[in-house]
């Protein structure tokens, strides 16, 4: 239980997806910044011994700094609420509702916001239709340039932007890889920003927007976790009226999708200043070349502040039950 040290946490990182070296990077930076905080922290992979330890010990909190499945698909999320450990993040529904590309954008596009026109496809149609006949279509219904993209999962891992059709079986087949359902949809050329929201107890609020400038053009997993491939600008140097627009339609989204404590949304900025939503993120990623350490930092406070924030208000809230 918590004392004059501060609060007993469990960061929670590793697991087993293909997520599993970022989000051991993302855990180490909240259990230092926890700490900095005054928090005692435990780190811990997400192991068979992981459930039996937390019945034992009974933390004040859970921080789970878990991408991929392992953390972001709502299966431990429910665990840790069938427990009745006080959790950092979203609820076991609302992290099946964002893990899902396409089901977090049919949420989004059905309040008016502007999403890409996308196909949606499972590994077993792909196979049973015939690949030529459902590439043909795809084609056909989405002409200029697309991206192929996995309908779970994060840092761009499975992503392909594809200019020449006959590129499009090979970014098909990349997707594939990494989950059994793909998104195909209409590139939109503009600036990518990306948005964090934090609330540690009085409403959701978006930090400052960040520009992201890929060197080579593709925020790629590379140009994501790599230092100096990517040059990121807090704030973005859009006019600000369209920063604004920005960050409120970020605060929108993880509202539509009942996100709660933290999460990132991501967006395209056309040419005309309208703002397409791509994903939003419960857990994103927390290292240091990741965005929302550094809209934190952009936006005039700490790291340790707002983890340490986001901690006590999981504990002042009431047991969370399975259903929430």
């Amino acid at each position: 239980m918590s004392d004059s040290l501060g609060l007993h946490v469990v960061v929670l990182a590793g697991g087993i997806s293909h997520e599993r070296d970022v989000s051991l990077r993302s855990g180490r930076r909240v259990a230092d910044a926890l700490a900095a905080a005054g928090h005692r922290v435990v780190l811990r992979d997400p192991d068979a011994g992981l459930l039996p330890f937390l019945a034992s010990e009974r933390p004040d909190a859970v921080f789970p700094a878990l991408h991929g499945s392992s953390g972001e698909d709502g299966s431990l999320i429910g665990l840790l609420s069938a427990l009745g450990i006080p959790t950092v993040g979203s609820s076991a529904a609302a992290a099946r509702r964002a893990w899902s590309k396409p089901i977090a954008s049919s949420i989004i596009a059905a309040t008016g916001a502007s999403v890409p026109e996308s196909i949606v496809l499972s590994h077993e149609s792909f196979r049973e239709l015939g690949a030529s006949a459902v590439l043909r279509v795809v084609r056909d219904s989405l002409p200029g340039d697309l991206v192929v993209k996995p309908a779970m999962g994060g840092s761009a891992q499975g992503v392909s932007i594809v200019t020449d059709s006959n590129d499009l079986p090979r970014a098909m087949v990349e997707a594939f890889t990494y989950a059994d359902v793909v998104v195909v949809e209409r590139r939109i050329v503009g600036t990518e920003l990306s948005v964090g929201v934090v609330d540690t107890g009085s409403g959701p609020l978006a930090l400052t927007p960040v520009e992201i400038e890929p060197t080579d053009g593709i925020y790629s997993f590379q140009a994501r976790y790599n230092a100096g491939e990517t040059t990121f600008y807090a704030p973005s140097r859009l006019d600000a009226e369209i920063i604004d627009t920005v960050a409120a339609a970020a605060v929108h989204a993880h509202t539509a999708l009942g996100l709660r404590d933290l999460s990132r949304v991501d967006f395209i900025v056309d040419a005309s200043g309208t703002p397409w939503f791509l994903e939003a993120n419960v857990m994103p990623g927390l290292t240091e070349t990741s965005l929302l350490p550094l809209a934190i930092e952009a936006s005039g406070t700490s790291t340790a502040e707002v983890y340490s924030g986001l901690v006590r208000s999981a504990v002042a809230k009431s047991p969370l039950s399975v259903a929430d």
